[in-house]
């Protein structure tokens, strides 16, 4: 563990994301699927998602993430002083899928934990990190979300099947006295909600059995039509709480990462913030809905494209899984730029 003496805030010096080379197309889909690209499209915005390869888990996607994030800062495994990694489709139920990413690294330094807050998790994770760094009592904290979440989907069932795709992303938060940094959090949970999206079985509530395994209760289920009154209710409120809590405005905001769950969520809550669209990063058209990789995966694009620039105010929007939500108000600080994605 390496104190941050001296430094009184905590910004992100890194960004990395990881994208594997199978692309599934909304037409390869409805080969398989009652679909067409037309259903797909006009109901969430998505034209193609990754899946990851024969072997490949979420751990394997979010390490080449990791590493990219540590580049770009310039830092050395060796100088992690935490790994926390946010994911709705783990490795294991143990160990930690963040102790393999760590070693995968070989920072050896480090202490490492997951995080499972849904697809809010990254920002979750985010502000775990920051507490830590402001704090003083750590220097350098790895964030990494990987999803492998083609494992845990149901393909003859549309509803879900359509949605998500596979993906890494990281994000390095580290001490810092300099312009930019995480300015605000807004976390939240609403247990009540906890049936409309989850991975029934395979816990301590509902272990592993014939019966289970019969009634496809190890992939993922969703009410879509509740999850999306949840994120349509919930997200602005979120939004404005974190505006309130750095005395910002909406009009201040440069930039909006949201959680890239479908088109019509991200519209119906821009609308409530009465937010400009041109202002709202978008690539789940090419990716789908990759989970706690979403935002740092959008949030790397969003650097790279010169859609952000130092100084600006950026809000990022997670919901999901819980159900939960966290927003968090950052001042970009700049990085260097690598190719684009």
């Amino acid at each position: 563990m390496t104190p941050a003496a001296g430094l009184t805030g905590a910004t992100i010096s890194g960004l990395g994301a990881y994208l594997p080379q199978r692309v599934i197309t909304n037409d390869e889909l409805s080969l398989t699927l009652d679909t067409s690209d037309e259903w797909i499209s006009q109901r969430t915005g998505i034209h193609a998602r990754r899946r990851a390869a024969v072997g490949q888990a979420s751990s394997d996607l979010a390490l080449p993430a990791g590493q990219a994030a540590l580049t770009q800062a310039g830092l050395v495994p060796e100088d992690v002083d935490l790994v926390i990694m946010a994911s709705i489709s783990p490795d294991h139920l143990m160990p930690a899928a963040a102790a393999r990413v760590a070693f995968g690294l070989g920072a050896v330094n480090a202490g490492s934990l997951d995080v499972s807050a849904g697809c809010s998790g990254f920002v979750y994770a985010l502000s775990l990190a920051a507490g830590l760094v402001i704090s003083s009592m750590m220097r350098h904290v790895l964030v990494v979300a990987g999803e492998a979440i083609s494992r845990v989907l149901d393909w003859e069932d549309r509803s879900t099947a359509v949605l998500f795709g596979d993906a890494g992303g990281a994000a390095l938060v580290s001490a810092t006295n300099g312009v930019g940094g995480l300015l605000a959090f807004d976390l939240g949970t609403d247990g009540s909600g906890a049936d409309l999206l989850s991975i029934p079985a395979g816990g301590s509530r509902l272990p592993a059995s014939h019966a289970t395994v019969d009634g496809r209760l190890h992939f993922m289920k969703m009410n879509g039509r509740e999850v999306y009154r949840f994120a349509t209710r919930v997200v602005p409120r979120s939004a404005r709480a974190v505006l309130n809590r750095a005395g910002a405005q909406i009009e201040d905001v440069a930039l909006i990462v949201p959680h890239q769950a479908n088109t019509r969520i991200i519209q119906a809550v821009t609308h409530k913030l009465h937010a400009p669209w041109e202002r709202v990063f978008i690539n789940l058209d090419r990716y789908g809905n990759t989970s706690c990789a979403s935002i740092p995966l959008s949030l790397l694009e969003a650097h790279e494209h010169g859609r952000v620039q130092a100084g600006d105010l950026v809000l990022l929007l997670g919901f999901g899984a819980g159900l939960s939500w966290g927003s968090c108000l950052l001042r970009w600080g700049g990085l260097s730029r690598g190719e684009a994605l």
